[in-house]
């Protein structure tokens, strides 16, 4: 596969909508790539400078990348657990494996910036479920799991 070939693959996350929220009823529901970006943002907007943010900016750009090839997998789906996680690093392997280190460390949160991106996965989930419910659906679901991640944080306010 040509680089181009490559950068046209991964640009694909940008086509792909949130399993959850679809499932949820949204209307116009975020892509992977707008998680992956509101991660981002997020990240670099709340990192304690005790942490590498180039690191954690690259775990939150990159943590979803193999959904390009399997999908949005949720909870809800029959494919989950151990048999997830192989598909997604065999993706990953396969479309950027000069990446893979990132999302190794953000699946086993070995490392305090993986721990950190986890929070902000489930942060941005919190917050883009709050923007959601100016369509008047039940996100409770999402808030509640949102808050399970954050409750013991210094970040925990933004969720009330």
């Amino acid at each position: 596969m040509t680089m181009r070939d490559q950068l046209l693959q991964m640009l694909q996350l940008k086509d792909i909508e949130r399993t959850g929220w679809v499932r949820a009823g949204v209307n116009k529901p975020e892509s992977v790539a707008a998680h992956s970006w509101g991660m981002a943002i997020l990240a670099l907007k709340l990192c304690p400078p005790e942490l590498d943010l180039a690191r954690v900016l690259s775990i939150c750009l990159v943590h979803d990348l193999a959904e390009v090839i399997v999908g949005d997998l949720t909870p809800h789906d029959d494919i989950r657990g151990d048999e997830k996680h192989r598909l997604e690093r065999e993706a990953m392997l396969s479309m950027a494996p000069e990446w893979v280190h990132f999302f190794d460390e953000y699946e086993s949160a070995s490392t305090p910036e993986a721990k950190f991106v986890k929070t902000m996965d489930k942060l941005d989930m919190g917050l883009q479920a709050i923007r959601y419910t100016e369509q008047d659906i039940d996100l409770s679901e999402f808030i509640a799991s949102a808050r399970k991640t954050t409750d013991e944080t210094d970040i925990a306010h933004l969720l009330q």
